[in-house]
């Protein structure tokens, strides 16, 4: 079973994850064979202030 991790700023909308995650489900079966609904998918919504870039905190 794979695993798919996305960490991304806080802020994205039910529906927003839900067309990702279909989104990586069907390139997942069409381009590397995998079963449908084998592949878990995690969203890891994280503060900006706990988000730095180049040694700068984002938020």
């Amino acid at each position: 079973m794979p695993v798919v991790r996305i960490a991304w700023w806080k802020g994205r909308t039910r529906e927003q994850k839900e067309k990702v995650a279909m989104d990586i489900e069907e390139s997942m079966v069409k381009n590397i064979g995998c079963p449908k609904g084998v592949t878990h998918i995690v969203f890891e919504d994280v503060d900006k202030s706990d988000w730095a870039i180049e040694g700068k905190l984002q938020g």
